[in-house]
């Protein structure tokens, strides 16, 4: 059993979301802390330029009001934390900062440049130090 389950959640997948959060509950030890993580993209510059800075809190304000609708849905006891930038940059910041020794992430269907596994999911095994769950 793991005693910090780092769980990675995309909100536009919200039954692979509500999926990968019961895997956690299942595999975090007694006493365990399950950390659910969301990331806000950052957008490029010249995108910025022409949309106002509520966009981007209103998208942390969603994520969060989703990720609380996931947690209570599934029942489980779970920190949120919303995080913005590079998702896969993201998910492992926040792994290393919790000392999370699971994370688990769901996988989008791939395309050809990563054709076992999505981009974030690939980078996250590849760079992770603890174990890593993938969900497909």
């Amino acid at each position: 059993m793991y005693k910090t389950i780092l769980v990675a959640v995309d909100i536009a997948q919200a039954e692979k979301a509500e999926r990968i959060l019961k895997q956690a509950a299942q595999l975090s030890a007694a006493g365990g802390r399950i950390l659910m993580i969301n990331v806000v993209e950052e957008l490029p510059a010249y995108v910025v330029s022409d949309l106002s800075i509520d966009m981007l809190v209103d998208a942390r304000k969603r994520a969060e009001t989703e990720l609380t609708e996931l947690r209570n849905t599934v029942g489980v006891k779970a920190d949120i934390e919303i995080r913005q930038g590079a998702p896969a940059r993201e998910i492992l910041a926040a792994a290393e900062d919790a000392k999370a020794d699971l994370i688990i992430v769901a996988s989008h269907v791939p395309d050809l440049s990563n054709y076992i596994i999505g981009a974030t999911a690939d980078r996250v095994v590849r760079h992770a130090k603890c174990s890593v769950l993938i969900d497909r």
